[in-house]
This record gives structure tokens, sequence and C-alpha cells, in this order.
């Protein structure tokens, strides 16, 4: 087994491996866990854990994950701490364990502080009656700015993977699921293409391609133009893998 520590949590080394050893049999749940399973554990000092444990992978992977790549927990681990040196939001992380075999990788799991937000991203596109609505959205679009200043390529920048907090008016973003990443310097396409998974709304659009080009210092019609076209890239490409799926389903019957 592997296991490593934050050092601001070392003092709960003893109770984070204790609740590693028991996760199926303790823990409260979140989500539906249809890949990945997250269950919460509340420490005596009024911490609350958030443990992710990632999906047994597939033959090819468990050889990748013990030979060539490094684990999605690691990889959730190593990436929150350089967000975080980097001053960009993410939930404290905590610790990573790994389980390989003699021969392949196994189990991993990434344990971080669990946040309560006031929003995520998601709530956003389908709730337009959220106070301060647009406010909110410009300030994302700035957060997602700050992102790609700092060299950030978020692959993962998808509707349920922003939390967002309310401090004394101010908006506050942190990002989950966060295995996968780039950090490199950034092309205006690839820049305006991270957008393409968030929203089907052409409204959200057009404000976070405003905000965006005031950002950058680009065009608005240039910058709103190819945000609109990756988006409906995007959905076309998630539409049309809906419907083999279905078709696969059907075809097993």
């Amino acid at each position: 087994m592997v296991e490593v520590y934050n050092g601001k949590y070392s003092h709960l080394r003893t109770f984070v491996k204790h609740k590693i050893e028991n996760f199926q049999e303790e823990g409260e749940r979140l989500g539906n866990g249809d890949r990945n399973e997250i269950k919460l554990f509340k420490c005596e000092d009024g911490i609350v854990l958030n443990i992710k444990s990632f999906k047994v992978p597939n033959y090819i992977n468990k050889v990748a994950y013990k030979y060539f790549r490094k684990s999605k927990a690691r990889r959730s681990f190593e990436y929150a701490v350089k967000l975080q040196k980097l001053g960009l939001g993410t939930p404290d992380p905590i610790a990573y364990f790994e389980f390989p075999t003699a021969l392949l990788f196994k189990k991993s799991f990434y344990v971080s502080e669990h946040l309560e937000a006031d929003y995520t991203y998601r709530d956003l596109t389908f709730d337009f009656e959220i106070p301060n609505h647009e406010e909110i959205l410009r300030a994302f679009t700035r957060f997602t700015f700050q992102l790609h200043e700092n060299q950030v390529l978020f692959l993962d920048h998808s509707p349920g993977n922003t939390l967002i907090k309310i401090n004394n008016g101010e908006y506050q973003f942190y990002l989950v699921d966060l295995n996968r990443m780039e950090f490199k310097s950034l092309s205006f396409e690839e820049r305006i293409k991270n957008f393409a998974k968030l929203t089907v709304h052409k409204s959200m659009i057009a404000v976070m391609s405003e905000e965006y080009a005031k950002c950058i210092g680009e065009d608005y019609q240039k910058v709103f133009q190819l945000m609109w076209s990756e988006t409906k890239k995007f959905q076309e490409k998630f539409h049309r893998k809906r419907r083999l799926k279905k078709k696969i389903k059907f075809w097993k019957k």
C-alpha cells in the first residue's frame, strides 16, 4: 500500500487510514457513484473528509498505472497542491492511497476536505433566478481566465466540477474532480475551447464571451463565435455518443 499525506493534516493519519480500511462499511455516501464512489466522514475536530474511491481500472490501465502513469488519486492530490500554490481554489488535499498488487495496479483513494458550497456551476445552467446570476457567471469567467493565465488547462471543466461559495458578497470558486489537467501555455483557441462543456444556453455563452473578451483584450464577436461553435461541436459529439450507446444496449437485448 502507498499512502501520502499533506503535512498540514498529519494529525489525522490514524483516523484517515481507518476510514480507508473500512470504506465499504462506514461513511455517508455522496452522489450516485456510477463510476467512482464518494463518502463523507466527520472527524472529532469538525473537519469532514471527502474520500473518493476510484473504480478499479481495466486490465490495460492496471498495467499502465502500475508501471507508466500516475494514478488518478495521486494526480488529484498533486494537482490540488499545485493549484493551491498558484492561489487557485480547490478543497484542501489531505492524502491519497494506492493499493497495487505485485504485478498490477488495483485500487486508489483521494482524500480531501469536504467543502459545503452555495452552488455549483450546474445550478447556474438550470436556475436563471439565482440572485446575481449574471454577476456570478462573469466572476466564474474571470476565474477561468486566471486558470488560463496560470497555464492551467482543466480538461474536465464541466458543470459539476466547479463549486461556488459566496463570502461577504465575494464569489469564490473551487475546482473538484482534478485528475485530468495539463499545465502549459495556452493558445487563444485552447482557452476558448475550454468553455465548450459548460452550458447549452446561448445567453450564457454570450455573457462569458463578453467577459472573457474583456479579460484577454480580444474582439467580443471573435470570442463568441468560437465559443459557440465549440459548444455546438461538443454537444453534437455528446449526443452522438449517447445515441450509439442506446443502439448498443438495444442490440444486446
